[in-house]
């Protein structure tokens, strides 16, 4: 390999390690305001919704509202089951469960 790809290769890992480390290293004098406290607890579920909704609305790349479609059921069942029952494993197997039978059913 010539010597720019291993220079940039170097400068990826030092700058992605040093980010991390950071937060291990001065983490413990690290204080974010109030605010800020609070908007990052609801950084998980809006990571977790742009990731699950778009494969549940569109699952070949154009959005899919049809019967065909049994990522939606399947979806919304698991959304249903977490947000009453606040447990996972009984969403995932549900979810995976209404999936099964909308793929077996249409």
């Amino acid at each position: 390999m010539t010597q720019p790809l291993w220079l940039a290769i170097l400068g990826m890992v030092v700058v992605t390690y040093g980010i991390r480390l950071s937060f291990l290293v001065f983490g413990h004098r690290l204080a974010f305001p109030p605010a800020l406290q609070r908007a990052l607890r609801y950084v998980p579920a809006a990571v977790l919704t742009a990731l699950i909704v778009p494969m549940a609305l569109a699952p070949q790349g154009d959005i899919d509202l049809s019967l065909a479609n049994a990522y939606l059921p399947g979806t919304l069942v698991a959304g249903a089951v977490a947000f009453y029952s606040r447990q996972t494993l009984p969403a995932i197997v549900l979810g995976f469960i209404a999936y099964g039978v909308w793929r077996w059913l249409f």
